[in-house]
């Protein structure tokens, strides 16, 4: 199963390094010279269907990467908003394992009594916590910590996250 690993972002010098924003739990065994990711960007954007890591490091807290098929800046550039993938086997897993953004994008949200709430649009990885974007059925969208207490049940064979949210929850920017 293909899954993202990393948004690839700006350009970072001159040598055709890209700084990424990080959407695995272990990015020291994803970013390894030599891999291969899989790219998913917007069409006509040029972006090679594939690219081989040349290297990667952590520089201030931020990993920066570099690609075979990337000689440059100008071709780093390009990159921006890319999305690179790789191929995870699927395991059976317990009650803790991990969800990545692609499960989760296009579920429906459900309150706990099954009334629709709206979609989920992405997911954000925070230091702290990950927030799930959902956007709600009136084009309203908003932010919802990941966290068992506020979504009881993700059901990805069935499509649908249940969300007990607390009143008031997507009012916050109503004042």
């Amino acid at each position: 199963m293909d899954v993202v690993v990393a948004r690839i972002g700006k350009a970072h010098a001159l040598r055709g390094e890209v700084t990424v924003e990080v959407r695995t739990d272990d990015p020291r065994g994803r970013f390894v010279p030599g891999t291969v990711f899989a790219t998913q960007a917007r069409r006509g954007s040029g972006v090679p269907r594939e690219l081989t890591l040349r290297s990667a490091r952590l520089h201030s807290g931020t990993w920066l990467l570099a690609f075979e098929e990337i000689p440059d800046r100008t071709g780093a550039e390009s990159l921006r908003d890319t999305l690179l993938l790789h191929d995870v086997p699927a395991e059976a897993g317990g009650e803790d394992e991990g969800y990545y953004e692609s499960d989760l994008v296009g579920l429906r949200v459900e309150d706990p009594a099954g009334t629709p709430v709206g979609e989920v649009v992405a997911l954000e990885t925070r230091p702290a916590q990950d927030l799930l974007e959902v956007r709600l059925s009136d084009g309203r969208t908003g932010l919802v910590p990941f966290v068992a207490a506020l979504v009881p049940v993700v059901d990805v064979p069935g499509g649908r996250l249940v969300l007990d949210a607390p009143d008031g929850l997507f009012d916050l920017g109503e004042a």
